[in-house]
């Protein structure tokens, strides 16, 4: 019994000692994966540090290689500036589109070197043999390139083709007829018609020009009150045409000449078609001012 006692003690001493070799074993283990974790997280900790320093400079891979792609643009503007409008037209054209003007009057404007007009009225008055009258009216438009809207040239071309447009569609208009015109900035178009007013019979010509990032919008007409004669809308046109493509001219030397090709600028690509075969567009064309009554 005491050899049972005893190898029941030294079982004992045996189980104790296992358990606290297991326990010794449990507790360097346990040791073990705090090590094992912070040596991971270290792993972990340097690969973000390299992350952070890829981000300094200049992020992943993939974001350097989208950052190296250039960012959408649009061409800029061929024109910067736009000519006085009451000085487009040498002296011997307004002598002949209107011989009785003294001066022209400017239209008003908040900038200047985006817009700009400038009118002129004649009456050459004969007594009773009647008189005959002349508007002329010039009006410039200039257009910035934009990232979001497009290049000034395409929202010049845009414009124009309303303006087109809109000079075909004037209410109360008869024999309306639109011609392109050649040798006008990139692209020009003429519109004539007859209107009827309470002074008379009017003959109304209208050019719509564009030279590369500016609208031109030249209107004349012309009328003989009081029995004189109604004017030839073949000479009305054949003055506004060369006024237009003078005027056309003027805007390409206030920009030093830059994209002026020829004297009257020479149509580029993009030059749209014949407009007068396009639908008309919206009537908020306006007839020209009335002429003044006979003194």
């Amino acid at each position: 019994m005491q050899r049972a006692a005893e190898r029941d003690q030294h079982d004992r001493r045996d189980q104790r000692e296992q358990r606290a070799k297991g326990l010794r074993r449990a507790l360097v283990c346990a040791a073990a994966v705090p090590v094992m974790l912070v040596a991971a997280g270290c792993s972990s900790d340097s690969g973000s540090g390299d992350k952070a320093a890829d981000a300094g400079s200049g992020g992943t891979p993939s974001a350097q290689k989208t950052s190296a792609q250039p960012s959408p643009t649009v061409q800029a503007a061929a024109y910067a500036a736009l000519p006085d409008a009451c000085k487009v037209l040498p002296k011997k054209t307004l002598e002949d589109l209107a011989p009785k003007a003294e001066s022209g009057k400017k239209g008003s404007s908040d900038d200047p070197s985006t817009r700009a007009s400038c009118s002129w009225s004649s009456l050459d008055n004969n007594g009773v043999k009647g008189s005959q009258f002349r508007w002329l009216n010039i009006s410039l438009l200039r257009f910035e390139s934009d990232s979001a809207r497009g290049s000034g040239e395409k929202l010049a071309q845009e414009y124009y083709d309303t303006q087109v447009s809109d000079a075909r569609s004037v209410p109360g208009a008869k024999n309306t007829k639109a011609d392109p015109v050649t040798g006008v900035g990139s692209a020009a178009t003429a519109v004539r018609y007859d209107l009827k007013k309470k002074e008379g019979a009017f003959k109304q010509e209208t050019v719509v020009a564009r030279a590369e990032n500016v609208v031109i919008t030249l209107d004349y007409n012309g009328a003989g009150l009081a029995g004189e004669k109604t004017p030839s809308a073949e000479a009305l046109d054949k003055l506004a045409r060369v006024a237009a493509k003078e005027a056309a001219a003027s805007v390409a030397r206030a920009n030093g000449g830059a994209g002026a090709g020829t004297p009257g600028g020479a149509p580029s690509k993009s030059a749209s078609a014949d407009p007068s075969k396009k639908a008309p567009a919206s009537k908020s064309a306006s007839p020209s001012p009335s002429a003044p009554k006979k003194s």
